[in-house]
């Protein structure tokens, strides 16, 4: 099937399979390899990407499903002269990665889900709902909740 996906703000003209998973697309097709692929059945988030503004897992969506949609991956993110987002530069900091396989996918999650409430980082259980959602081996996840809120805070802090 013929598709065109934006994707990061590029218009990708593609022609894939109807079975083929979003996953696949943006790695293969597209080149976008930030989104990792963990699990493969919807559970660990390592693939998470925002489809039209909404956190969605991309093993579990094909490609043709997302026919005209906006997608945002993580390489999305940094702004438009590479500088970090401020979710990238808070995980730095508060040391919420070690490996670095499921960062993607909790950075848009993250990144999500504070767009869609920027006073999220206020509420610790809310914050540690959201980090539930994805698995991480590494971190401990403290850290992670720790990065999210820093990053909701220093948001909240330039727009005022």
């Amino acid at each position: 099937m013929k598709i065109t996906l934006n994707v990061n703000g590029d218009a990708y003209p593609l022609d894939v399979e109807p079975r083929r998973i979003l996953a696949d697309v943006l790695r293969e097709d597209c080149g976008l390899t930030g989104t990792h692929l963990g699990c493969e059945h919807g559970v660990c988030g390592a693939c998470t990407v925002l489809v039209d503004g909404s956190a969605v897992r991309s093993c579990l969506m094909f490609a043709v499903q997302c026919d005209g949609s906006t997608v945002r991956t993580v390489e999305g993110l940094s702004g438009p002269d590479g500088e970090p987002h401020p979710l990238q530069r808070a995980f730095s900091a508060e040391h919420a990665l070690q490996c670095g396989f499921c960062t993607p996918g909790f950075l848009m999650v993250a990144a999500g889900a504070l767009e869609a409430d920027p006073a999220l980082g206020d509420d610790p259980e809310a914050v540690a709902g959201l980090v539930g959602s994805n698995l991480c081996r590494c971190t401990g996840y403290e850290p992670i909740r720790r990065a999210i809120a820093r990053a909701a805070r220093e948001r909240q802090n330039t727009a005022t």
